[in-house]
């Protein structure tokens, strides 16, 4: 189960298809997604609704590396 959060139009970005047509895959697949906890108007996916529309749409997400935290550097 994927751990990040993703903006539907990133997915739709991932997908190689316009936000339309994107929202028209996930507007065929409503009832699934609301049983997965996801309304209509939500605009991110995560948890078993990413992974599930990952799945049914064969989006390959891009490997999650850990951001390293920013160092402090002096202005002088």
């Amino acid at each position: 189960m994927s751990s990040k959060t993703y903006f539907k139009h990133e997915l739709a970005e991932l997908a190689h298809v316009s936000y339309s047509t994107f929202y028209r895959f996930l507007a065929s697949h409503r009832e699934q997604l609301a049983r997965l906890g996801v309304s209509p108007k939500s605009q991110t996916l995560r948890g078993k609704a990413l992974d599930y529309v990952c799945s049914e749409y064969d989006i390959d997400l891009p490997d999650e590396k850990p951001e390293e935290p920013r160092k402090h550097i002096k202005f002088r």
